[in-house]
C-alpha cells in the first residue's frame, strides 16, 4: 500500500520521516505552501501566509537536524496560528481590519515555545472577530469555507475557523486555536479534526488577544490524537507572565496515551447535551459507546444535572459579555458600527451587567464546578456530542442577528457547558452525516485531566477509521481559477 501524500500524514508520521532523514523539512514546507497557494483562495483559511519566513525556518531546521541537533519530535513540523496570538513583527488583528496596525513587539508564549520545539510557522489563520462566536462567520475578513461540501459554502465553526479548515484541508498538520466557549472543539467537530480544549491555567495566554480571561484557553487542532498530545506537551507549563499557570506544573500526557481504556469508567451524560440533536449526530455518538465497551471500558449513563445548571447560570452569556466589555470598552463605545454586528451586539450586553450580578454569577459557578467534580468522582470521562448539529450552509446561518443567534446557540451549547464547569475535553471524529459532513464525539474530563481525555480519545481513534478520511478538493482548485 502506497504511503499517503505528505499533507495527509500525521505529525508523528512526519516527525519519524524527518528524523530518519527520509523527509526534508524544506520539502514538507514547500509542499504545504504550494497547497495553500492552490486551494486557499477558495477556502480562505489564512489571513496571512508567511512563506519566506517559513522556508527560512525550514532550512534552519534541516541544517540543525543534519548536524544532530534535534529539538524533539516537533522539529521541522509546520503549523498554522490563529490570528489571535502575537508573532513579533506582524499584526494581530483578532479578525478586525482596524487592528492591522497592531504589530506585536514580541512573540506570545505559545509561539515562543513552539519555536523552541523547532516548529515552522506557515502563517496566521482567519477567525471570528475577537474570537466571539461559534458559527465561524466573519463579515470583514470573510468566512472560511468548510472543505467537506463542494456544492455549498458550509460554515467552518468558530471561532478558530481558519485553523480548523487549514488542518482538515491538509494545508497544515496542526493549527493553534483558542477556546472560551467551544472555539477549538466546534471547528474540530465540523471539519473532522481532533480538537483539544485545555483547562484554564494549563497553557499560557501571554500575548493572546483576550475575550474573557476567566474562560479563555489555548489548544491545538490536529489530524490525530497523538499529534494533539505532542503539541500540548510543547505548549503547556507555568509562565511567570500568566499568573493563572503558576500552580500547574508540567505533566506527561504521552506516557499513558497508548495505555488503552480497559477498566476506564465512562458515562453518557444524559442531560441537555442530547436535546434537539440532528438524528445522524445522535446515532454516531451513541455508537461510540459500543466501541469503548469492546475495548474494555465500563460505559454507563449518568444524569449529570450540572449541565442544565450551567445553562441556567449563563443567562445570555453575560459573564463573557461583561469581561469582553470591560476589556474592550473603548472599542465598543467608539467603533461599534465598525465591528461585525454579530459580535458587537453580543459584546455590548456586558455594559449593563452590574458588579453584583457578575459576582453572583461567578460565585455560583465556583459552587457548580465543585458539584460537577463530585458528580464525576466515580467517572473518568463523560461522552457527549461535540455539537448538536453538523455544519450547515452559510446562507442558512447568516440571515440576520436572530437567525444567526439560533445557530450560534446550537453550536455552542454542548461546548460552553464545559468552559463554565472548567472541564478539559477533546473532540474526535466519530462519523459523517448522510450529507457527508463530519460529526464529533466530545470526551469530557475533570479539570487538569488532559492525559485521561487524550488516552480515551486515542483508544477510540485507533479502533475506528473516521480520522483517516479526507475531503476531496478538486472543486477548490477549480473555483480558485
Amino acid at each position: 500500500m502506497a504511503d499517503p501524500p505528505l499533507h495527509e500524514r500525521t505529525i508523528a508520521e512526519l516527525s519519524a520521516q524527518i528524523h530518519s532523514g527520509a523527509l526534508s523539512p524544506v520539502e514538507l514546507t514547500e509542499h504545504l505552501l504550494a497547497r495553500i497557494e492552490r486551494y486557499d483562495a477558495a477556502l480562505n483559511a489564512f489571513r496571512l501566509v508567511l512563506g519566506e519566513r517559513a522556508l527560512a525556518e525550514a532550512r534552519a531546521a534541516e541544517t540543525a537536524l543534519k548536524a544532530g541537533a534535534s529539538l524533539g519530535p516537533l522539529h521541522g513540523i509546520p503549523y498554522a496560528l490563529k490570528d489571535l496570538l502575537d508573532v513579533k513583527g506582524y499584526p494581530t488583528t483578532a479578525g478586525w481590519p482596524r487592528r492591522e496596525d497592531h504589530v506585536a513587539g514580541e512573540d506570545s508564549t505559545v509561539v515562543a515555545r513552539l519555536a523552541r520545539a523547532g516548529m515552522i510557522l506557515l502563517g496566521k489563520t482567519n477567525l471570528v472577530q475577537f474570537a466571539y462566536g461559534g458559527v465561524g462567520i466573519n463579515h470583514h475578513h470573510g468566512t472560511p469555507r468548510n472543505p467537506w461540501n463542494p456544492r455549498d459554502h458550509c460554515v467552518p465553526g468558530g471561532s478558530s475557523s481558519g485553523s480548523g479548515v487549514a488542518v482538515a484541508a491538509g494545508l497544515a498538520p496542526m493549527g493553534i486555536g483558542s477556546d472560551t466557549g467551544g472555539s477549538v472543539r466546534i471547528p474540530a467537530s465540523l471539519n473532522g479534526t481532533v480538537g483539544l480544549k485545555t483547562t484554564v491555567g494549563r497553557i499560557s495566554k501571554h500575548g493572546v488577544f483576550p475575550l474573557s480571561p476567566s474562560l479563555d484557553t489555548i489548544g491545538p487542532l490536529t489530524r490525530s490524537v497523538e499529534d494533539a498530545a505532542l503539541t500540548y506537551q510543547a505548549m503547556h507549563g507555568p509562565d511567570l507572565r500568566d499568573p493563572l499557570t503558576a500552580n500547574f506544573p508540567l505533566h506527561d500526557t504521552l506516557a499513558t496515551l497508548k495505555s488503552g481504556v480497559k477498566g476506564m469508567r465512562m458515562a453518557f451524560a444524559e442531560s441537555v447535551f442530547w436535546e434537539e440533536l440532528d438524528p445522524d449526530v445522535e446515532k454516531a455518538v451513541r455508537a461510540c459507546g459500543q466501541v469503548f465497551q469492546d475495548l474494555g471500558a465500563n460505559v454507563e449513563s449518568a444524569a449529570f444535572r450540572e449541565a442544565e445548571d450551567a445553562q441556567k447560570l449563563n443567562p445570555r452569556g453575560l459573564v463573557i459579555a461583561c469581561e469582553a466589555y470591560s476589556l474592550h470598552q473603548e472599542v465598543l463605545e467608539n467603533h461599534f458600527d465598525e465591528i461585525d454586528p454579530i459580535v458587537a451586539h453580543r459584546a455590548i450586553r456586558g455594559k449593563d451587567v452590574t458588579a453584583a450580578e457578575y459576582i453572583r454569577l461567578t460565585t455560583a459557578w465556583e459552587g457548580l464546578r465543585a458539584r460537577a467534580q463530585e458528580a464525576m468522582r466515580d467517572l473518568d470521562v463523560l461522552l457527549v456530542p461535540s455539537t448538536a448539529i453538523p455544519a450547515r450552509p452559510l446562507k442558512e446561518a447568516d440571515g440576520g442577528i436572530e437567525v444567526y443567534s439560533k445557530h450560534n446557540l446550537m453550536y455552542l451549547r454542548n461546548t460552553a457547558i464545559g468552559n463554565i464547569l472548567n472541564l478539559c475535553a477533546v473532540s474526535v471524529p466519530c462519523g459523517f452525516t448522510s450529507q457527508g459532513m463530519p460529526i464529533g464525539l466530545m470526551i469530557y474530563g475533570k479539570p487538569h485531566a488532559e492525559a485521561t481525555v487524550l488516552r480515551a480519545a486515542y483508544a477510540y481513534e485507533q479502533a475506528t477509521e473516521w480520522h483517516t478520511r479526507v475531503p476531496e478538493l478538486s472543486w477548490a482548485a477549480a473555483s480558485a481559477g
